[in-house]
C-alpha cells in the first residue's frame, strides 16, 4: 500500500477501494497483498432484444440454487396470485445411498416452449407466442376457464383460478424486461441462479438436451426452451422428493354427467336408428337427455358465460371440434325426434347416430394427451363408445324398446374387459405415473373401483338377463357415472418435482 494510502488508514480515513498489488509493511511484521476485485456477475437478462430465428428463454442454475423460494415470493407478489397458486414453483429432487446422498432444488416458471401444448389445445385462442421475443402469453379476457390447458402442459404450468372463473401463468414478466427489468424471479434470486437468455431456435429444436433435468418429464413433449446447468455428479437414483404422495385429483363432477349423459343419448339415438323403432316417448327422452348433458357441460367452465367461443379453433382443438360435432348432432336429434313424433320418415337417423360417434371420438381425443398417460391409450376410446352403447340400449330396454338383452350384456362384458385390461397394463407398466394410477385405483379408492365393476355386472348383465330393465338400467348409469368418476380422480398428470410437503400428486 502506497504512503498516503496508510497514513489515511492510520488516522481513520475511510478507504474505499485497494487495488490490486498494494501492499505495506509494518514494522515488518506483516506483509499484506490484496486480492484482486472479483469478474462482474454476469447479466441477469441480455444486452438486446432477440433476431429473427431467436427468442427468450430461462437459464436455471441447479448448482447455485439453495431453495430459499425468494422466486416462488417475489413471482406471486408481481403478479398477484392466491397464496396456494404458483407460476414459478422450486421442487425438491433427491436420493442416493448413504454416505453419497444428494438433495437439489429446481426452480421453474413457464418454460414457453417452441410447441406449446397449451397454446395447441386452447380451444379460444387465448394463448399466443410473440414472434418478437417467443414469449408464451396468455389472455384472462380471452380464456373461458376450460382448464384443457392445464391437462395438455406436462410441466403444471397453467394455474386454473376458481375465484375469477381464467387460467394464469408465468408470461417472463415480459412487460419488465420491455423495461430493461429482469423478471420478479431473476431479480429475486440471491444466489443469481435465474438467468434471461436469448436462443436460436433452430439449434435448440435439434439439440434440447440440456433442458432435462432429474424430478422433470422430457423436453421432448413440448420442446421446453429452459436451459438447465445440472450438478457435475448426480447419482442414479435422483427423484422426485413427493414421489411418494400421490393423490386422487379433482373429479370434474359436470364433465362426469356430460360425458356419460352425452354418450347415452348417442347410443340411444343409433339404436333408435338402427331397431328402426318409432316409440316416440323414446326419442323424446333421449332428446331431452342430450340438452340436459350439452348445459351440464357449461357448468365446467369457469365463465360459462363465454362457452360459445369454444368454436373458434375447431381446425386445431379437439374441445372446440367436440362442440361442433355435438351441436351438429342435437340439431339432428331434435330433427329426427321431431320426425318420429309426426309420423314422418326419419331420414335424420343414420346421420344422427354418425354426427354422435364423432362426438363422442372428439371427446375421447381431448383426454388423449401425453400429459396424462393413464388417459393417453385406446382404452380411452373405447370406454366412451362402449358407454354409449350400454347405456343407450339399456335406456332404450327400460323405455319399452324391443332390444336384444344378450346385446346389452355383450356391450358390458366388453367394458369389463376393457377395465380389466386397462388396469393390468397400468399394474405392469414401467412409467411412474402409470404405476401410481393403478396405486390409486387399487389402494386409495379400492372400495369405488369394485362398486363400479359390481354395478356394472349387476345392470348390465345379471339383472338385464333376468329382465328387469328399469333396475338394470339404473344399475348401469350409475356403474359409468362411478366409471367416469374414477376416471378423473385416478389419472396422475405428469409434472415437475415439488416439495416432500405438497399434496399435489407428482
Amino acid at each position: 500500500m502506497s504512503l498516503p494510502l496508510l497514513e489515511r488508514a492510520i488516522h481513520g480515513d475511510p478507504i474505499t477501494r485497494f487495488t490490486s498489488g498494494d501492499t505495506f509493511t509494518m514494522g515488518g511484521l506483516v506483509n499484506l497483498h490484496i486480492i484482486p476485485d472479483a469478474p462482474p456477475a454476469p447479466a441477469l437478462i441480455p444486452h438486446r432484444e432477440p433476431c429473427p430465428g431467436e427468442q427468450y428463454r430461462f437459464h436455471f442454475d441447479m448448482t447455485k440454487c439453495i431453495g430459499c423460494r425468494c422466486c416462488e415470493v417475489a413471482c406471486s407478489e408481481q403478479n398477484g396470485t392466491p397464496a396456494d397458486q404458483k407460476w414459478r414453483r422450486v421442487g425438491e429432487i433427491e436420493g442416493g445411498v448413504y454416505p453419497f446422498t444428494q438433495r437439489f432444488y429446481l426452480s421453474m416458471g413457464c418454460n414457453h416452449c417452441t410447441d406449446a401444448a397449451c397454446l395447441n389445445g386452447c380451444p379460444v385462442e387465448a394463448y399466443t407466442k410473440s414472434p418478437e421475443t417467443g414469449i408464451v402469453l396468455h389472455s384472462a379476457d380471452a380464456c373461458i376457464g376450460c382448464q384443457y390447458c392445464t391437462w395438455n402442459c406436462p410441466y403444471g404450468v397453467p394455474q386454473y383460478n376458481p375465484e375469477r372463473g381464467v387460467v394464469g401463468k408465468c408470461d417472463m414478466c415480459h412487460n419488465r424486461l420491455a423495461d430493461g427489468d429482469a423478471p420478479a424471479c431473476a431479480n429475486a434470486c440471491p444466489q443469481e441462479a435465474i438467468q434471461i437468455e436469448i436462443v436460436n431456435i433452430a439449434d435448440w429444436v435439434a439439440d434440447h438436451s440440456s433442458a432435462n433435468a432429474p424430478g422433470l418429464p422430457s423436453a421432448d413433449h413440448t420442446v421446453s426452451t429452459t436451459r438447465i446447468t445440472l450438478p457435475g455428479e448426480l447419482g442414479p437414483e435422483l427423484e422426485k422428493a413427493n414421489h411418494t404422495r400421490v393423490h386422487p385429483e379433482h373429479p370434474h363432477w359436470p364433465l362426469v354427467f356430460m360425458l356419460t349423459l352425452t354418450q347415452l343419448s348417442v347410443g340411444a339415438f343409433a339404436g333408435l336408428a338402427l331397431l328402426r323403432s318409432a316409440r316416440p316417448l323414446a326419442a323424446v327422452a333421449a332428446l331431452l337427455v342430450a340438452f340436459i348433458s350439452l348445459g351440464a357441460s357449461t357448468l365446467h367452465l369457469g365463465r360459462p358465460i363465454y362457452a360459445y367461443r369454444a368454436l373458434k379453433m375447431w381446425r386445431r382443438s379437439w374441445l372446440s371440434r367436440e362442440v361442433l360435432l355435438f351441436g351438429l348432432f342435437a340439431g339432428s336429434a331434435t330433427a329426427f325426434a321431431g320426425a318420429t313424433m309426426l309420423g314422418l320418415p326419419r331420414l335424420a337417423g343414420i346421420p344422427t347416430m354418425l354426427l354422435g360417434f364423432a362426438g363422442i371420438t372428439a371427446s375421447a381425443f381431448i383426454y388423449l394427451v401425453p400429459a396424462r398417460p393413464s388417459w393417453n391409450n385406446w382404452h380411452t376410446l373405447v370406454d366412451f363408445h362402449l358407454t354409449g352403447l350400454l347405456l343407450g340400449s339399456a335406456f332404450l330396454r327400460a323405455l319399452g324398446v324391443e332390444v336384444p338383452a344378450g346385446l346389452i350384456a355383450g356391450f358390458a362384458t366388453g367394458q369389463l374387459l376393457n377395465q380389466l385390461l386397462k388396469l393390468l397394463r397400468l399394474m405392469r407398466s414401467d412409467e411412474f405415473e402409470l404405476k401410481a394410477s393403478a396405486r390409486l385405483l387399487s389402494q386409495d379408492l379400492e372400495r369405488i373401483f369394485l362398486a363400479r365393476f359390481a354395478l356394472l355386472v349387476l345392470g348390465g348383465i345379471a339383472l338385464t338377463l333376468a329382465g328387469y330393465p328399469i333396475p338394470a338400467f339404473l344399475c348401469a348409469l350409475a356403474g359409468e357415472l362411478t366409471g367416469r368418476y374414477l376416471f378423473f380422480v385416478s389419472v396422475v398428470p405428469r409434472n415437475m418435482a415439488l416439495p416432500w410437503a405438497s399434496g399435489r400428486a407428482a
